[in-house]
């Protein structure tokens, strides 16, 4: 039998039977409808992978523009940003939501220069000086394996050589595209116990507050920053980057970090490391 998750509300989309009358869906089903967790609707006719460059507009943040924009469609009545689809990001509609949060974190979709990212707000200056059992989320700096086990190296070894790769005001932003199949993970829009308001040290797959992949279940902890390795796909080059853990799933390593920074209020992406999105050329 195929696995069920269970999926928070979302709204009915005109002639789709499965909108609107079931509260689970299996992998069958999601292949079948092209349900993306990062937007959050069922789009029948669109395939998963095809995912970016038929919903994301291309260059939606107007060509060269840093903004980052949350993207909410389909989701504007669930998601607590849903009323800012299009909108700038700013680090205060995070710190807003954080608050509500027993972690100290939020997490939303978004649209940066035409490619998925999901932005991350962690409560690391806050929480840092406090003992880790206590449950409130706090960034981890750490060495990293690639997908055979072999040691890479260490995230400082990296943000040494640019320190913008640090999280930037308790913030960071990853690309949106899966390291096994480029699928589009989800921040908190599937209810399990990997995306639970829940946290716990050391980069394991055993408390929520994870990155959530509905197409084969991989999981990403955004508190755990450290170096990957990863291949581009079209020559099979092989690069380092930064990037958050890949916590569990098939998923062979962790997402690549894009580089931010704030303008007055707002988010803002880098484009320095374009390179690094290469394994889903």
């Amino acid at each position: 039998m195929a696995r069920e998750y269970e999926l928070k509300p979302a709204p009915s989309v005109e002639g789709d039977s499965l909108a609107g009358t079931t509260t689970s869906v299996n992998r069958r089903q999601f292949l079948r409808y092209g349900f993306n967790t990062a937007a959050g609707v069922l789009t029948a006719s669109l395939g998963i992978l095809g995912f970016a460059s038929i919903l994301l507009p291309p260059g939606a943040t107007g060509g060269g523009d840093l903004a980052v924009q949350f993207w909410a469609k389909g989701r504007e009545d669930e998601a607590w940003y849903g009323a800012k689809h299009l909108q700038p990001m700013t680090k205060t509609d995070f710190k807003n939501e954080a608050a509500l949060s027993s972690t100290g974190t939020s997490g939303a979709s978004g649209v940066w220069n035409g490619v998925p990212v999901v932005v991350m707000y962690v409560e690391h200056s806050k929480n840092a000086g406090t003992i880790e059992s206590n449950g409130k989320a706090r960034f981890q700096f750490t060495e990293g394996i690639d997908e055979t086990g072999k040691y890479v190296g260490h995230f400082d070894d990296l943000a040494e050589a640019d320190p913008r790769l640090m999280p930037s005001e308790d913030l960071v932003m990853v690309f949106g595209r899966c390291t096994h199949l480029c699928c589009i993970p989800g921040w908190q829009l599937v209810s399990n116990s990997f995306t639970e308001d829940s946290w716990t040290p050391g980069g394991g797959d055993d408390g929520g507050t994870k990155l959530f992949c509905i197409c084969h279940s991989s999981r990403f902890d955004p508190t755990v920053l450290e170096m990957n390795t990863n291949r581009n796909r079209s020559n099979g080059a092989t690069f380092q980057y930064a990037g958050i853990r890949r916590s569990g799933g098939p998923a062979p390593v962790g997402l690549p970090i894009i580089p931010i920074q704030l303008n007055g209020d707002n988010i803002e992406g880098l484009p320095d490391y374009v390179d690094w999105y290469t394994y889903c050329d």
